[in-house]
């Protein structure tokens, strides 16, 4: 289950999604999931998947590693359909005992998972098809007025891609350190939820004093290389808005108008 989970994670290409300012893909990503909350027509959601699906055959990412990214969230999919079914108020279907399901908590659990769906596969494209020192001037751009309030943008930005990137490293730690205490006869699936919680104490310590030591081996390598923050840094790529760029934010303004249209003219969902 730990190698199935893909954040963080660059996948090389020379598509126009790959191509596209970081700056630009950042602020998209963020219009993307608040629109996702906005929808409220199957219609609209049709289009958000079709619209996530186009983005990912245009940045040619293997099917394999989209549903590769989607299989971590299976048992928290379920645990919000479950509770959206039987807490959601509404004209009961079913009823038993002390709990019963509705029409409107099936179409609630429906769309919830919908939305967690596209939300994961639709940010997923962000660290797909960008490299993470160019997320870090992405961030480090789109948050520069905060420089006139004295606010550490640069610190922020690359503690930010720092934790983004080191993600698939202390998965790939944590599934080593939990073959080798398997190996070593430890028993980590067996026995109630206390006996399970108990068993990873032996997989948490480890990863904890790895993650530690590798924290300070960066810092080491970082202050061996003169790096002082971001006061008087160049930069190797400058970055600049291309037609693809616009061209990103008018595709985005027509899903915007269509969401809109949609929740307008169309039937609501409920």
């Amino acid at each position: 289950m730990l190698k199935d989970i893909t954040i963080g994670q660059y996948f090389p290409g020379n598509s126009v999604v790959h191509r596209a300012d970081p700056r630009t893909k950042i602020i998209l990503t963020f219009v993307y999931i608040v629109l996702l909350f906005l929808i409220d027509n199957p219609i609209g959601y049709v289009l958000t998947i079709g619209f996530t699906l186009f983005l990912y055959g245009i940045a040619r990412i293997p099917v394999k590693m989209i549903l590769k990214s989607l299989k971590p969230i299976i048992p928290i999919l379920i645990f919000t359909a479950i509770l959206n079914m039987f807490f959601v108020s509404g004209d009961p279907l079913v009823k038993f005992w002390i709990f019963s399901i509705s029409g409107k908590g099936i179409k609630t659990a429906i769309t919830m998972a919908i939305r967690i769906l596209c939300l994961i596969a639709g940010s997923s494209i962000l660290t797909y098809t960008t490299l993470p020192i160019s997320l870090t001037d992405g961030i480090e751009h789109l948050l520069r007025p905060l420089k006139k309030l004295h606010f550490p943008v640069h610190e922020l930005a690359m503690m930010m891609t720092i934790a983004l990137r080191f993600i698939p490293t202390l998965i790939e730690e944590t599934d080593k350190i939990m073959c080798a205490q398997k190996a070593r006869g430890a028993d980590m699936e067996s026995g109630n939820l206390l006996q399970r919680a108990k068993a990873l104490i032996p997989i948490l310590i480890p990863l904890f004093i790895s993650a530690f030591r590798r924290a300070e081996e960066l810092a080491m390598a970082m202050e061996a290389r003169c790096y002082h923050g971001g006061e008087g840094r160049t930069r190797l790529k400058q970055l600049k808005y291309s037609k693809v760029d616009f061209g990103c934010y008018i595709i985005m303004v027509l899903l915007i108008a269509a969401i809109i249209c949609l929740n307008l003219f169309v039937p609501s969902f409920f």
